[in-house]
């Protein structure tokens, strides 16, 4: 199929109108078969539940051209798993088995034109979601919703190469202990986005948010999943109830360990320990791994050994072992790529 005549290098990371989008509706107490449609809008009531109440949950995931020409996505299994626990902790009605995978291939498939070509620095976003779009007045779940799948292509997260952000200790809680925090809700991100603009106002690229009830614990960023590097190697990430299962720090993990030899931990991780790290970093599907420099807790600067220049040679190696796995440069771990096309 005939590409679109984009210039692949110039894109940013934002919203594109592509071609189609899946969707499927559920009412009456049940998903409907569900299929391609061409409309970008939606129509639904003013009262509508996510309106309301804000019930929405959503997932991220990207699919790739792979050096030998495949397309494929990156360990949708698990997308689907994480989108059905959010759905049951949100009183949303669950997918059917095999229709969140159904959907992103038959969505990619139908945008191949879209897809960037290998070794262009783009990949095509996807982004599933489900939202209530039934009516509701009262606290109470809807009995109406749609569940679609965009796609758009989008390069790098960070244009002009990588450089170590800086992070501030943020005041704000991302979640109250046994809340949300674990779970993909859009809520969760609507709480973040104060913080977050007053993080950039004030300078810094992100917040470091702390564990409610002591506040002396790490936990995650507004949007990202936290891992650090000690000094002799091992790779160490934060352990809470009310952290994201990041797709993206899982497979680190199982990268540093399995395929790499490095010791990994995975453990509460206390603010006065960052001092003593030799790398840090932020990872998630949009950057993969962002490398951090320094933190500011108010006031006080902690500096990462690896310097505001560049990613520490760690979590470089990590960096690279993971994108390649994800591109088709080196071997995957069995079950981690799904081929579309």
């Amino acid at each position: 199929m005939e590409k679109k005549n984009i210039d692949w290098g110039s894109l940013g990371f934002a919203y594109t109108e592509t071609d189609y989008r899946y969707s499927s509706l559920y009412k009456d107490g049940k998903w409907d078969e569900g299929g391609l449609i061409t409309e970008p809008s939606v129509t639904m009531s003013e009262c509508a539940g996510v309106l309301q109440y804000s019930q929405s949950c959503f997932e991220g995931l990207k699919a790739y051209t792979t050096e030998d020409g495949h397309i494929v996505t990156f360990r949708p299994d698990l997308n689907d798993a994480r989108m059905h626990e959010t759905c049951e902790r949100l009183e949303i009605p669950t997918l059917p088995e095999g229709r969140f995978i159904e959907a992103v291939e038959e969505v990619v498939k139908a945008n191949e034109a879209w897809v960037p070509p290998f070794g262009s620095g783009a990949t095509l976003y996807i982004r599933p979601f489900i939202y209530a779009n039934g009516p509701v007045i009262g606290v109470a779940p809807a009995t109406e919703y749609e569940f679609r799948v965009i796609v758009m292509p989008v390069g790098p997260y960070f244009k002009g190469g990588v450089k170590p952000l800086t992070l501030r200790v943020s005041d704000f809680d991302r979640a109250a202990p046994r809340g949300t925090g674990h779970v993909k809700a859009g809520l969760n991100y609507a709480m973040s986005l104060h913080a977050i603009m007053d993080a950039h106002r004030k300078g810094f690229d992100e917040n470091v948010y702390l564990d409610p009830a002591s506040r002396t614990k790490i936990e995650e960023t507004g949007g990202a999943n936290i891992i650090f590097v000690t000094k002799d190697g091992t790779l160490v990430t934060p352990r809470s109830d009310s952290i994201l299962k990041s797709v993206t720090r899982r497979s680190i993990c199982y990268v540093a360990e399995h395929i790499l030899g490095m010791k990994v931990e995975h453990r509460e991780v206390y603010l006065d320990e960052v001092a003593d790290f030799a790398e840090m970093g932020l990872c998630g599907t949009a950057a993969v791994i962002s490398p951090v420099g320094k933190v500011v807790d108010h006031g006080k600067e902690i500096c990462l050994p690896s310097g505001m220049t560049d990613m520490g040679p760690v979590t470089k190696k990590l960096y690279e072992t993971l994108t390649g796995i994800q591109m088709g440069r080196l071997p995957a771990p069995e079950g981690w790529i799904h081929v579309i096309k």
